[in-house]
């Protein structure tokens, strides 16, 4: 499990140009990820699985959880895995890995903005007010962990109108800062997919190494 070297809430952040903070339309950014808050208590964690395999980025690498299942290539994206689904709901979450080079893809706060300024809030609130942000250290390396949840915008871009919009979707996101250029993960989903597979994705993180 990661140890967590300090947790808060976010403070609204600093209002950054959408331009700079979107892959789609300059790969300045990370694609932004999901998240989202329901009236249900919240679901308990499965325990985590073991590894079923190893993938790799930009000089790190990292275990692939059991049960996850690596997607075809897909523009603008190192990898993408989609997860089990949680009972009763057919809809699995989704983990997309992103790096855009050396010093390219936008700062972490952009990056984290760009994430939470997807989701809405039912009684009118920012997401970053409710949002969590944690720094950590794997591997030597700065992440930043960011948790969110409401409902998702998962049309493309920031320019997109808010057509597409989920309910109940939550988000984890991971943006590691590597010797070679940050990497971002990104993990959105229907809300119990998403919870269930969490104590997974920190298992992801946490086995993080770089050449």
């Amino acid at each position: 499990m990661i140890h967590m070297k300090s947790s808060l809430l976010l403070l609204p952040l600093f209002t950054l140009t959408l331009i700079a903070c979107s892959p789609e339309d300059s790969a300045q950014t990370a694609d932004p990820a999901p998240a989202a808050a329901t009236d249900q208590d919240p679901v308990p964690a499965l325990p985590a699985q073991a590894e079923s395999g190893t993938d790799s980025v930009a000089g790190l690498t990292w275990a692939i959880p059991a049960g996850w299942e690596k997607q075809a290539q897909r523009p603008m994206r190192a990898a993408t895995y989609s997860t089990p689904p949680a009972e009763d709901d057919g809809e699995p979450g989704e983990v997309a890995v992103f790096y855009f080079g050396p010093q390219q893809g936008g700062t972490v706060d952009a990056n984290v903005e760009r994430w939470l300024n997807q989701f809405d809030q039912e009684d009118g609130r920012p997401t970053s007010e409710v949002a969590e942000r944690e720094a950590i250290e794997v591997d030597g390396m700065p992440v930043t962990l960011v948790r969110a949840s409401g409902t998702y915008n998962a049309a493309a871009g920031p320019m997109a109108p808010r057509a597409d919009l989920r309910p109940g979707y939550r988000l984890i996101g991971a943006i590691v800062e590597g010797p070679e250029g940050a990497v971002f993960f990104k993990f959105t989903g229907p809300d119990r997919a998403v919870v269930e597979q969490e104590a997974n994705f920190d298992l992801l993180v946490d086995s993080i190494q770089h050449d």
